[in-house]
């Protein structure tokens, strides 16, 4: 689960981790009023103005802008506040911006520079092990420094019996080229923000840039967080920070009914229980000429009203011209799940995409014969081939 800079934020400093301090706002007026408090607090004449969408890139769309005073604090915010923006992370259409965060400067001056780097932890799945990676060329595009000059990215592997050792910190503080109290303040912050990881169940942080400012401290200016979804219950205030509004309308609704549900981009909706057996069937339906338009896992235990659910969220996507459900009788025995396709076709009314049905496994026979009695709009099939057949014959048809 993703959630806001400012959530992010919010999470690092519960656990240490030093962050650049902002307040969250709805309106430009709001924006004037935590302006005025952060310049009370901090002394800055300067303050950030940054939109909060589930997207990197900001900067670049104008989503981040600096302002000097009040008035273009309102400004700015006015600005940002309802705008769609898109970064390179968005794809074209864009996001809407609710929300912006206005956040202190930190970039002052003083007596030494500053400078910025690139700090994530993640799961590294090829190792089985927690990673920290980490790179001098902070405030770019790590997939930029990766690609023009990967000896500059580092990485630290963490040994699950033990977890992030003390050498291991200071190994990354070294790397980072930081002396004297800037490398004490990396220290920290590197092992604070392992142990905030950890600690949230997450599967990745991404903090870039980790500034090292003029005196010497060491903060995070900016926050990626991505939330562990299996692991929520046992975070109930950070499910809570859910966005819904920034996420796939069509996925929300396939959460709220239980339904593993991603939205894509091609022409034949697909209704499957298990992840596997959904990634061979959208494998299927390339080769049979058509391109996915989804990967839905209906999950073990399909019936009347899943069925029906899934069925609303694939005919929400105008693109869908045929659907192929393929269910696999284990768990669940195929008549059943053959006698929900039917009520809930009923029960929806007029479907107007042909539906290929294929069911193999326990009563798939059974099966097959309530599909073809039913006198709907179904093609049933039993073997995978025949399936794959049927996606091109009705494809052809709909041409």
């Amino acid at each position: 689960m993703n959630i806001h800079e400012y959530q992010g934020k919010q999470i690092l400093k519960s656990f240490g981790v030093n962050v650049q301090e902002g307040i969250v706002a709805d309106t430009p007026e709001q924006a004037v009023e935590a302006a005025k408090q952060l310049k009370i607090d901090y002394n800055s004449d300067w303050v950030v103005i940054k939109a909060q969408i589930h997207a990197g890139g900001r900067g670049k769309g104008g989503g981040v802008k600096l302002a000097k005073n009040l008035d273009e604090v309102k400004q700015r915010a006015t600005d940002i506040i309802g705008m769609q923006l898109v970064t390179p992370q968005t794809g074209p259409e864009g996001k809407l911006v609710s929300k912006i965060l206005v956040a202190q400067d930190v970039y002052y001056p003083g007596a030494s520079e500053t400078k910025e780097f690139y700090i994530s932890v993640l799961l590294d799945r090829a190792a089985g092990r927690n990673i920290i990676m980490y790179s001098t060329e902070g405030g770019m595009d790590i997939e930029e420094v990766a690609e023009h000059t990967p000896h500059l990215i580092f990485k630290e592997e963490i040994d699950p019996k033990v977890g992030l050792q003390g050498f291991q910190a200071r190994k990354i503080a070294f790397n980072l080229g930081v002396s004297g109290g800037a490398f004490k303040e990396m220290v920290k912050f590197v092992t604070a923000l392992y142990k905030a990881y950890e600690a949230t169940d997450s599967s990745m942080f991404e903090i870039n840039p980790v500034l090292k400012t003029s005196d010497d401290k060491v903060i995070a200016v900016d926050a990626k967080v991505n939330l562990d979804e299996n692991a929520l219950f046992r975070h109930a205030d950070y499910a809570a920070m859910r966005d819904v509004t920034e996420e796939d309308p069509m996925e929300v609704e396939a959460s709220a009914s239980n339904l593993n549900f991603v939205n894509l981009d091609g022409n034949v909706g697909c209704m499957v229980n298990g992840a596997g057996l959904a990634m061979a069937t959208m494998d299927i339906i390339k080769l049979a000429g058509g391109e996915p338009a989804n990967f839905l896992d209906v999950g073990g235990t399909a019936n009347a009203q899943t069925v029906k659910a899934a069925f609303n969220i694939i005919l929400k996507d105008p693109n869908v011209k045929a659907i192929l459900i393929n269910i696999f009788g284990g768990i669940v025995r195929c008549d059943r799940v053959a006698q929900g396709v039917i009520d809930a076709y009923q029960e929806i009314g007029n479907i107007p995409v042909p539906i290929i049905c294929r069911l193999q496994g326990t009563n798939a026979e059974e099966a097959k014969k309530l599909i073809d009695e039913s006198g709907l709009q179904v093609y049933s099939a039993i073997a995978l081939k025949e399936a794959a057949d049927l996606v091109t014959k009705v494809l052809a048809e709909e041409a």
